[in-house]
C-alpha cells in the first residue's frame, strides 16, 4: 500500500470519527420551564443560572452542531470523490455517512461521547458568546420542544395554571390556584379578626333581648369570655339557645360548651383542616405566641380558602371582616386619660 493511499485512509478514518462524535451529541433543553429556572436563579442556585444561560443559547448550539456536521460531510465527499471517481467516490461517501450515523446511535458510544460533551459544554458556550452575532444570521429552526418537562415546584405549577390560556376556564384556574396555595397559607390570612368577633360574657343572662341581639348577628357560634376576649372559657351554640326555657333566664356559662380549641395564627390551613376533621368542631380560637386571642377560625373559612370562593357561612352578613374589624376598633383603648408613647 503506497503512501498516498495510506494518507487517504487515515484522513477518511479521522473524518469518520469526527462525524460520529458530532452526531452522537444530543443537545436537549433543560427539563425545567424558564419560570422555574428564573425562580431558582433568584435564590442564588448556580446550576439554575447556568441552565438558564444554556437554554438561552440552545438554538446557537444546535446551529453550530449542524455547521460542523455539514462541513465534515462536504470535506469527506470532496476528498472521497476526488481520490476515487464520481460513482465509487459517491457510493463510498454515502456508505460512510450512513454508517457514521448508525455508530453514533450505539449505546456505549453515544454514552461516552455525551459524557465528554457535557463535561466541556461550558467551553462551547464561551465560544458561542463570542461568535453570537454571526450565528444569529445562520440559525436553523430548532426541533427541540421546551414543553416536555417535569414540574419541579408548587410555585411552578401554580404559574403554569395561571398561564394556561384557553386550556382551562377562568373558574378552573381559580379553583386550582387556590387549592395548590392552600397548604402553605397561614391561618391568620383567613381568620375572622379579633375586632370583628361577637362574643358574650359568661355571666350574661340569656334573656329574650340578648338572644334577639345574638340572632341578629347572623352567627351560629359565639366565644364565651371571662372579662375579656383573651380569656375564652367556652363556645355558645345557637342551636343550644333554641332549647332554652324562655320563661327563665340562664347565664351563658350554663348554656355554653366548655371545651375550647385553640390554633396558632401561624399554623397552616391544611393543619387547621386536619384539626377540624379530627376534633369534629367547627370553630377554633386563634391565638398568637403569647396566647392572646387574635381572631377566630371556622371550618367554613378553611373551605372557602380551599375552594377560592365564598360560601354561606356564619359570617356572611359582612363582605369584608377586616373592614368590620377596623370599624369596630374605633373605640379601642381610647380612655380619657390615655397616653400614647
Amino acid at each position: 500500500m503506497n503512501t498516498e493511499v495510506s494518507i487517504f485512509l487515515l484522513v477518511e478514518a479521522m473524518l469518520f470519527i469526527l462525524l460520529v462524535i458530532v452526531r452522537a451529541v444530543r443537545i436537549q433543553p433543560t427539563n425545567m420551564t424558564s419560570y422555574e429556572l428564573k425562580r431558582r436563579a433568584k435564590t442564588k442556585d448556580e446550576q439554575a443560572k447556568y441552565n438558564l444561560r444554556r437554554d438561552g443559547m440552545i438554538q446557537d448550539l444546535t446551529t453550530l452542531q449542524f455547521i460542523k456536521d455539514t462541513a465534515l460531510s462536504v470535506i469527506l465527499i470532496i476528498l472521497t470523490v476526488g481520490f476515487l471517481d464520481w460513482f465509487w467516490g459517491g457510493l463510498a461517501s454515502l456508505v460512510i455517512l450512513v454508517f457514521s450515523s448508525a455508530v453514533a446511535r450505539w449505546g456505549i458510544v453515544a454514552s461516552i461521547i455525551q459524557k465528554m460533551y457535557d463535561k466541556y459544554e461550558y467551553k462551547f458556550l464561551q465560544v458561542i458568546e463570542k461568535i453570537h452575532p454571526v450565528l444569529r444570521f445562520l440559525r436553523i429552526p430548532s426541533s427541540y420542544q421546551k414543553d416536555k418537562f417535569n414540574i419541579n415546584s408548587k410555585e411552578e405549577l401554580v404559574h403554569l395554571v395561571e398561564q394556561s390560556g384557553d386550556i382551562l376556564s377562568q373558574e378552573e384556574r381559580y379553583l386550582l390556584s387556590h387549592a395548590m396555595s392552600f397548604q402553605q397559607k397561614p391561618v391568620k390570612e383567613v381568620m375572622t379578626p379579633k375586632a370583628a368577633i361577637n362574643s358574650i360574657d359568661k355571666k350574661e343572662l340569656l334573656g329574650p333581648l340578648v338572644l334577639d341581639d345574638l340572632h341578629k348577628t347572623g352567627h351560629s357560634r359565639f366565644p364565651v369570655i371571662n372579662r375579656n376576649i383573651d380569656h375564652v372559657v367556652g363556645i355558645l351554640h345557637v342551636q343550644d339557645m333554641l332549647t332554652l326555657d324562655k320563661k327563665r333566664s340562664v347565664t351563658a356559662e350554663k348554656a355554653m360548651e366548655a371545651k375550647v380549641y385553640y390554633v396558632n395564627q401561624d399554623q397552616t390551613l391544611d393543619h387547621a383542616l386536619a384539626a377540624f376533621l379530627r376534633t369534629h368542631h367547627h370553630l377554633f380560637i386563634v391565638v398568637n405566641e403569647l396566647r392572646e386571642t387574635v381572631g377566630v377560625l371556622s371550618l367554613e373559612d378553611v373551605i372557602e380558602a380551599l375552594l377560592g370562593r365564598k360560601i354561606n357561612d356564619e359570617f356572611d352578613t359582612h363582605e369584608d371582616l377586616h373592614q368590620v374589624a377596623k370599624r369596630n376598633s374605633k373605640d379601642n383603648n381610647k380612655s380619657e386619660g390615655r397616653v400614647d408613647v
